[in-house]
């Protein structure tokens, strides 16, 4: 066996793999600025300097209520039952992060600090109360991962008895100690205890080290063009993604448009920045923020919200952040505590989050009756789970709200299965009773599990056991609303269900839409759409209710019309042989206006006119050139069906017809001359290109009046009757 000299020599020469894992576990909180931890040295590294006397009494509690217990044969140490006292300070979040980090350390390396006590003979050698035991193997994890170093006090910090009591014990047995850890160290042929580990456990460890920063931008407050040119200023760059880069930069998540992403290092940097410390970015895991816009994607305007189990209140003020523009209401259901509300009131007005209401009914309790839910058209549902798809448990404890045996769980890779059970019949009773909520059109269930038994089975349970004799349309699994960025996202949706796996880049998560199928026999009419919007005031000066003069014509033209007593489908072939009979009157009528070359009848001149001065004077046409016009341009179906002979200014609520302008270019046209063939083939010959265009802009109830521009000499009105026509003046 070493002696006290050999075994301090041999200590300190492995000092700095001992203290590798600790740096692992608690280097973020000392990035965080927190001067009660550490200080920085003259070389720019971090020391340790210990931890307040509260951060180990809460530590101490956290641990005994977590520890792993043994069979009596097996036990070496005995704890206690009771709590020790804790004092206010323990309420604060900084204090309650250390703690927490402090006892999930300890809690990991419970067998080696059990050996170490033993082999140092403090245990049996001392009496100490077992209450205090828990608080022995905190304090002893902190002071082998301060090498052994006193701790510094602080002039203004009170100390704890029971702390200082524990304190001087460990002083007292220092070489001894650290002969112990480095005997451990060598039987498990270890480089640090670190790597005592189970390598499942030093895998998270890693991947929470790396795990990029996801923060969501606060558009209540500052729009994302004013974020980035914010950050840009402070020295970050916009990069498409932030793996393995270690300079300053952020990304935009492909998911939601308001999530930027950063380098893990760069957490005590950014914390230091405005934008952080005004709510403008907030800190959050992604997959909250997954929930939030897929409930974002389903609603309108005014339609209320129900959260159920939201854990951090962060995700209900993204929640109210994405709905500032409407008029929506979010529910927050589960606050039993009313001494909260003042503080959660003081955290949503820095937030700038206005439509926030606290219930403090459990969501078991809450019925779809109430009057206040009556709106509610989206349920957020972020049940209780085993939490295994986050890589850091002390920040889904602490964010979440979660129960703190589920550290436990995460050491040992999972629950147990009657654990597993219970939290999926929890599960399974949250999401029935969401959809007991008739008014309610869509459920959101989102949870951090990576079990099928606590995602996929509940859901298609509930789906599958779902009361459809209520007279609302029943629930189906709809396919995501978020885009899918990957063929990896792809394929893991191919079932509707949208998942993310742990990874390097993300926690894992599951999200699930469920909507009530559209009822066929609800069809709204643009009446009822018109009528919703006059009660809303959102149609002022517009009166409704009033048929149109057009809609009475139409209504009494049919009144005075005979019944028939033939079938629709008689009907049907009754109309399709008169269009038919009409379609054939008018291309007859049109060849045979082509082959008599006869000037059009009168009423048909009248009908069309080929100049304003015609249509004015109501006379007929003395000029030969019209009816040659006219006979070589097919006529227009619309102008043929019309009935009178005389235009009419129709009445502004009569039916209007548009009509597009076209442009017809006839064949030249020769002006026929009474001098002899042979003196006509001297003089050259005059064409004429007649151009049919219509008007550029159509007055209300009246017809285009065809204008033809002509080129070269304008010819006489009044020609001679008795000039030769040629039958063809084209050839």
């Amino acid at each position: 066996m070493l002696d006290s000299a050999s075994e301090e020599e041999f200590s300190e020469e492995n000092t700095e793999e001992i203290s590798q894992l600790s740096y692992l576990q608690l280097s973020s909180l000392a990035l965080s600025g927190d001067t009660a931890y550490s200080e920085k040295t003259s070389t720019g590294f971090l020391e340790k300097t210990g931890y307040p006397d509260s951060v180990y009494i809460m530590a101490a509690n956290i641990f005994q209520g977590i520890r792993f217990e043994k069979s009596p044969e097996k036990v070496l140490i005995k704890y206690g039952n009771e709590p020790l006292p804790s004092s206010t300070e323990s309420e604060d979040e900084s204090f309650q992060r250390l703690s927490y980090e402090l006892a999930f350390s300890a809690l990991k390396f419970q067998d080696i600090l059990e050996t170490i006590l033993i082999d140092s003979y403090i245990f049996p050698s001392t009496i100490i109360p077992d209450h205090l035991n828990s608080l022995i193997i905190v304090m002893l994890y902190d002071f082998q991962d301060r090498k052994f170093q006193a701790r510094l006090l602080s002039d203004n910090e009170e100390s704890i008895a029971e702390v200082l009591e524990v304190e001087n014990l460990l002083n007292s047995f220092k070489t001894k100690l650290a002969a112990a850890l480095a005997r451990c160290r060598i039987k498990h042929d270890a480089l640090s205890i670190y790597h005592i580990l189970p390598e499942t456990v030093r895998n998270q460890e890693l991947r929470a080290s790396t795990l990029p920063l996801y923060a969501w931008i606060n558009t209540c407050k500052i729009s994302p063009e004013e974020v980035y040119l914010s950050l840009k200023k402070k020295g970050y760059n916009k990069v498409k993604s932030v793996l393995h880069i270690d300079n300053k930069v952020f990304a935009v998540d492909q998911h939601c448009y308001d999530v930027l992403i950063f380098p893990s290092h760069l957490k005590s940097d950014l914390l230091n920045i405005d934008l952080f410390k005004d709510y403008k970015l907030v800190f959050q895991d992604k997959s909250r923020s997954l929930a939030v816009h897929s409930v974002k994607a389903l609603l309108n305007m005014d339609d209320d919200i129900l959260m159920v189990n939201t854990g951090s209140w962060y995700t209900v003020a993204h929640m109210s952040v994405l709905t500032n523009n409407n008029t929506s209401k979010i529910f927050v259901c589960g606050v039993q505590s009313h001494a909260k509300d003042p503080d959660l009131k003081n955290l949503f007005t820095k937030m700038g989050c206005k439509n926030i209401e606290i219930l403090h009914e459990t969501f078991i309790n809450l019925e779809s009756k109430d009057h206040r839910l009556q709106k509610v058209k989206v349920i957020l549902l972020l049940p209780r789970c085993s939490g295994l798809g986050v890589s850091n448990p002390v920040e889904f404890i602490l964010n979440e709200h979660e129960d703190t045996g589920l550290l436990k769980d995460f050491f040992q890779g999972g629950p147990s299965e009657d654990k597993l059970h219970v939290l999926a019949q929890q599960q399974y009773e949250q999401l029935t009773h969401a959809m007991k909520f008739t008014r309610a059109q869509a459920v959101v269930y989102c949870t951090y599990s990576v079990y099928p038994e606590e995602n996929e089975a509940v859901v298609k349970k509930a789906l599958e056991f779902q009361d459809h004799g209520t007279k609302v349309q029943s629930y189906r699994l709809s396919p995501p609303v978020l885009p899918l960025c990957s063929l990896k996202e792809i394929h893991l949706s191919t079932d509707k269900f949208f998942r993310m796996e742990p990874s390097e880049i993300t926690n894992g998560c599951f999200l699930s839409v469920l909507t009530r199928e559209r009822d066929p026999s609800e069809t709204v009419s643009v009446k009822d759409v018109l009528a919703r919007a006059a009660a809303k005031g959102l149609l002022d000066g517009i009166e409704l209710g009033k048929p149109s003069k057009r809609e009475k014509k139409k209504k009494k033209s049919k009144m005075s019309l005979p019944k028939s007593s033939t079938s629709d489908s008689s009907r049907v072939q009754m109309t399709t042989a008169e269009f038919l009979s009409q379609e054939t009157n008018a291309s007859a009528h049109q060849s045979g206006t082509l082959t008599t070359k006869t000037s059009l009848p009168q009423k048909n001149t009248n009908q069309v006119g080929s100049s304003s001065q015609v249509r004015k004077s109501n006379k007929p046409t003395t000029n030969p050139l019209v009816p040659t016009f006219m006979k070589n341009t097919p006529p227009s179906r619309p102008y043929e069906r019309t009935t009178t002979t005389n235009f009419v200014r129709p009445r502004p609520e009569d039916r209007m017809i548009a009509l597009k302008p076209i442009e017809i270019v006839l064949p030249p046209v020769m002006l026929p001359f009474s001098s002899p063939q042979g003196i006509r083939s001297q003089i050259p010959t005059q064409h004429f290109y007649c151009h049919w265009v219509g008007p550029k802009t159509v007055m209300p109830g009246y017809l285009p009046t065809p204008s033809i521009p002509r080129r070269g000499k304008k010819p006489k009105e009044n020609l001679p009757s008795s000039l030769p026509r040629h039958p063809r003046p084209w050839l």
